[in-house]
């Protein structure tokens, strides 16, 4: 699976992102998607997943209320919606894929089957 994300940029504290993961190569509903994140000098963490057909998510506590994910396996694509940004919302954001749904995902990503590029979220206050 090839990912690509886009829609990340600058916005002030309070404001709304909404980053696309689009991918291809694969059967995309076969696998969850979800997002991960690394601030400047920080591990990467888990930011939100979301099962094949999309019944279920999961989010870190730290999102939990202001983002939401969501996806088209018609347009092989997952979104995450982030409103009411803080600052230490800053950072890279990665799509990644995988065909495990579950606790896998809450640590840092690590075995994840596919990663996609970063794009950069900045939040000012």
């Amino acid at each position: 699976v090839q990912l690509q994300a886009c829609g990340g940029g600058l916005v002030q504290a309070g404001g709304s992102l909404r980053l696309s993961c689009a991918a291809s190569g694969r059967t995309f509903s076969n696998y969850a998607m979800g997002w991960f994140r690394q601030a400047p000098g920080k591990e990467r963490e888990f930011v939100a997943v979301i099962s094949r057909s999309g019944g279920g998510t999961i989010y870190a506590d730290s999102v939990a209320g202001r983002f939401t994910i969501s996806r088209d396996n018609a347009k092989n694509t997952v979104i995450l919606q982030m409103n009411t940004l803080k600052p230490e919302d800053t950072g890279v954001y990665y799509c990644a894929a995988d065909l495990a749904y579950g606790g896998g995902w809450l640590k840092d990503g690590s075995g994840m089957d596919y990663w996609g590029k970063g794009t950069q979220v900045t939040v000012s206050s």
